[in-house]
């Protein structure tokens, strides 16, 4: 019998990974910062025009803003962090699904124990 397991998949941090995520996390920053501009952008054109309600147009902006908002200060945190992580730092990048044969006799234990696949610079290095 086949099941499905999930498959924990962590990142070695290298130089050169930590410089990727960084620039990851930056990208991510600035498209929240543009969709937050453009949505204040759309507020003001909206609001000129007063075809809408203003109160419920205004709150459902401010909403959609201060998510943004809220990520951006997640990935600023997350920033900091990984500045201070040193190389060789284990962290977690996704979670995968993974095919496993149960036969009989099987240890059932050993199974259903937490599976890890580590990479390094984009190779796998370890499966644990």
């Amino acid at each position: 019998m086949k099941i499905l397991q999930n498959v924990i998949v962590n990142q070695v941090l290298t130089e050169s990974s930590k410089s990727q995520l960084l620039e990851n996390y930056k990208s991510k920053r600035l498209q929240l910062q543009k969709e937050s501009e453009q949505l204040r952008f759309e507020l003001k054109k909206l609001e000129k025009t007063r075809n809408l309600q203003p109160a419920s147009l205004r709150a459902h902006f401010e909403k959609e803003i201060n998510q943004r908002q809220e990520k951006i200060k997640l990935l600023e945190f997350q920033m900091e962090q990984l500045e201070i992580l040193p190389a060789g730092s284990e962290l977690k990048e996704r979670e995968v699904q993974s095919i496993i044969d149960v036969e009989i006799g099987a240890d059932w234990d050993e199974i259903m124990a937490t599976k890890t696949i580590v990479i390094k610079d984009g190779i796998v290095s370890e499966i644990r």
